[in-house]
């Protein structure tokens, strides 16, 4: 438990939310129900040990606080995450109905759990060990089975690995969902690709020997659409693309859509993770309190040309 004042909200509060929920108190010294709802929730702080934070407002010292939530009855608790209010409750509730509260909003032991294997696969990944990276989300999975974070991080380790036959079956639960999560068909189409080039003798072609055949014939589609998935599983995204957009242009309902359902998947696997929201951004938070901070947001390369092949494409397909 911390208290809270004007000067430290911003870190306390609003930055400390992205990370983890917060349950704002607020309170007053003359109010009884105040005095009886803190020890239950300080109790509950160290129950669900860091599943959220709690932190205490003297309504009278801060009104500025007070005004910005609106607050107009003591005790009020407003429960934060992402840097906005997500709900909330009045009045000095029993331990049963705030554990209720808090159990509809916190993440479980189990979740938590998986989503720190996640991480500690992604630090993994990105020093380079694979085989390290590998068992921890496949220890993601066993605590969580519905952790499509790390489903679909170890698909994707394992489609580069080229392990093919076990990237089937783990992807095959996502795939049996109506609807298909979007990033989970973007992965099935991958796989599909990287099956067609160490399975169809095209997939050992070079590009010269496509270019050849479609230079006889522009709307030889087959060769067109072979040439796509050759430079896709070289990582050759805007290549792949481009060949994909040319028949899409000729013909947009060739093979069941297959290059339009290939380039949206090439979109889907290239497009950055959303940045969290920064505490330092400007403008006003959402309980109303002003930011003073700048941020210098800079353009990603790579969202810039997710952009920008979505414009091709709506303009391929109108």
């Amino acid at each position: 438990m911390i208290d809270v004042t004007i000067e430290n909200f911003e870190t306390e509060v609003i930055a400390a939310s992205m990370a983890a929920p917060v349950l704002v108190d607020f309170w007053a010294d003359w109010c009884g129900p105040c005095k009886s709802l803190g020890p239950v929730l300080e109790k509950l702080e160290e129950a669900y040990a860091g599943r959220f934070k709690l932190v205490k407002v003297n309504a009278d010292n801060e009104q500025q606080l007070t005004q910005a939530f609106g607050i107009k009855s003591l005790p009020t608790c407003i429960l934060m995450a992402g840097g906005k209010p997500v709900d909330g409750f009045m009045g000095a509730q029993p331990e049963g109905q705030v554990r209720q509260f808090l159990d509809k909003h916190l993440p479980s032991e189990d979740f938590l759990q998986a989503q720190a294997a996640a991480e500690e696969a992604s630090q993994h990944l990105e020093a380079g060990d694979h085989d390290s990276a590998r068992t921890a989300l496949e220890n993601a999975l066993a605590s969580n089975p519905g952790n499509d974070d790390a489903r679909y991080d170890l698909i994707k380790l394992l489609l580069n690995a080229g392990e093919l036959n076990e990237a089937a079956a783990l992807l095959a639960p996502a795939m049996s969902r109506i609807p298909v999560p979007l990033r989970f068909e973007a992965l099935q189409q991958m796989l599909n690709t990287l099956e067609f080039v160490t399975t169809d003798p095209r997939g050992q072609w070079s590009l010269d020997k496509f270019d050849e055949l479609i230079g006889q014939n522009k709307r030889d589609f087959e060769t067109r659409f072979a040439k796509s998935r050759v430079l896709m599983a070289a990582g050759d995204w805007t290549a792949a693309m481009e060949e994909l957009l040319e028949i899409i242009m000729r013909d947009k309902q060739w093979d069941s859509e297959a290059p339009r359902k290939t380039f949206v998947a090439i979109l889907e696997i290239l497009t950055p993770p959303a940045p969290k929201a920064a505490a330092d951004g400007t403008g006003k938070t959402a309980g109303g309190i002003e930011l003073t901070g700048k941020s210098a947001l800079q353009e990603d390369p790579q969202a810039t040309l997710v952009a920008s092949y979505r414009r091709k494409l709506s303009m391929a397909l109108n």
